[in-house]
């Protein structure tokens, strides 16, 4: 297989979305860094749990928004595993406010966490695999982008501007071996979505929330090939058809 071998740096894996990613990259034969920010208890246990199927896998923390703290991570994955091969921007956050809740504040730690951090974290690994000619790029949005959503406007945009730069990536970097892709999942049961009281599954047409494996397995698919880049997919239950 040709994630066989790979090492993956999967953000904002201790949970949800991303812990069934990195599950997901380890079954397929990659070796995968568990990144998380407050959760150590929970990233150790996906590191576990990744281990227990033969391959390698550490945890570390760090506040991707900081370019001290990426840059310590992929430093201190390449050190432990190896140049980093596959790379999925997972990491961010889903607050819901109002329009009248919403505030700059909100507004630019939402840009932050969602976007800013998979800028960072992109540039940091970019140079590696240009330099061995291989890579993918993996950014975690959501149909959000597309038709606004349920959390709010700040969201929609962040998950938007994750989607133009996996395009300006894309365009860039093909000829060099590197793909980016997007995945745009909707209402995926995870804690994320538990705290959203408006997330009803009768509004998507499958008449059920997602799964985390249901996004994970897009992601090894898109990890296992070379030639799917720019593209953005939807696991969104048929919300919105393309």
């Amino acid at each position: 297989m040709p994630i066989r071998g790979r090492v993956a740096l999967v953000t904002g894996s201790s949970r949800g979305i991303g812990r069934a990613i990195a599950i997901a990259l380890a079954e397929a034969g990659a070796d995968v860094a568990v990144h998380y920010l407050r959760r150590a208890d929970e990233g150790r246990a996906v590191a576990h749990a990744i281990e227990t199927k033969g391959r390698r896998s550490v945890a570390f923390q760090g506040d991707v928004t900081h370019e001290a703290d990426v840059a310590a991570l992929c430093a201190n994955v390449e050190a432990s595993l190896g140049p980093i091969d596959i790379l999925v921007n997972n990491a961010g956050m889903a607050q819901p406010y109002t329009l009248d809740e919403l505030t700059a504040a909100r507004f630019d730690e939402t840009i932050a966490t969602n976007l800013r951090s998979a800028f960072l974290v992109t540039s940091a690994v970019v140079p590696s695999m240009r330099a061995r000619r291989f890579g993918r790029i993996l950014f975690i949005s959501s149909v959000a982008a597309r038709i606004g959503g349920i959390i709010g406007p700040h969201y929609a945009a962040s998950k938007a501007g994750m989607i133009g730069l996996m395009h300006g990536y894309a365009s860039q970097l093909a000829s060099e071996g590197i793909t980016a892709n997007a995945i745009c999942p909707a209402l995926v049961q995870t804690e994320m979505l538990a705290n959203n009281a408006r997330a009803r599954p009768e509004v998507l047409p499958v008449g059920r929330f997602g799964r985390p494996k249901e996004v994970a397995s897009v992601a090894v698919m898109l990890a296992s090939n070379g030639s799917v880049t720019g593209q953005s997919v939807q696991v969104d239950g048929g919300l919105y058809p393309t």
